[in-house]
């Protein structure tokens, strides 16, 4: 079975405060739908319309457990604490 991902491509972090409560809260979120971060902060190179900011890769055992973990409650609390702190590009793609 192909795994699932989650894919954030941060184009702006407008408010460093809402960033850290999000954090908080979305890592133990993240972890308790079995979720494992893959790739953070690291060095990044932008093509295109690409911006070089904050990439976070979160990697799941299928793609429907990383949908399942994104509608939990725990996570959908995390995204209140983040609400307008950030602009992101978000996705949840399946692995080949």
């Amino acid at each position: 079975m192909a795994k699932g991902y989650w894919v954030s491509a941060y184009r702006t972090i407008s408010d460093p405060e809402k960033m850290a409560a999000y954090i908080k809260l979305a890592r133990p979120a993240i972890e308790a739908g079995g979720g494992r971060l893959i790739a953070r902060d690291g060095r990044v190179v932008a093509h295109d319309d690409g911006v070089a900011e904050r990439v976070v890769l979160v990697e799941f055992d299928n793609f429907e457990q990383a949908v399942a973990a994104h509608a939990s409650e725990a996570y959908q609390q995390a995204l209140l604490a983040l609400s307008d702190g950030v602009e992101r590009d978000f996705r949840i793609i399946e692995g080949v």
